[in-house]
């Protein structure tokens, strides 16, 4: 966890699952609680989120709002960001591509990377 003034941003581990997303929830909500205005999760590494971790995720970010604070999540993997759109999470809280870009402000929707789950590669050079 890394943590500047106000702003902290936490590493979530690469499954989150039934079996820790109640730690992980408490672990965010405590941030919160010790007053961060700002909140990054970086899922950067996350390569499984089951409907648990959804669902701590979703918790984190409506305690936030009712205390006047964000929530950014930060998203590597296709499957994590598959999971987010399916659910309906992408469009309840702004995802990002790097916590550069969280702290940035710059979503990955208004920077018009394309959807990591839909992307493809330029194979044939721009020609």
């Amino acid at each position: 966890m890394l943590r500047i003034g106000q702003v902290a941003v936490v590493t979530l581990p690469e499954e989150i699952d039934v079996t820790i997303a109640d730690g992980i929830r408490e672990e965010l909500f405590a941030l919160l609680d010790q007053g961060a205005s700002l909140l990054v999760a970086d899922l950067s590494k996350t390569e499984f989120c089951d409907s648990a971790g959804v669902s701590a995720l979703v918790g984190t970010y409506r305690r936030a709002s009712a205390s006047g604070s964000s929530v950014r999540l930060v998203v590597g993997t296709p499957a994590v960001q598959r999971v987010l759109s399916i659910t309906g999470v992408d469009r309840l809280v702004d995802i990002f591509p790097s916590v550069v870009a969280s702290l940035a402000g710059t979503p990955a929707a208004a920077t018009g990377l394309a959807d990591p789950a839909t992307a493809t590669a330029d194979t044939d050079g721009g020609a």
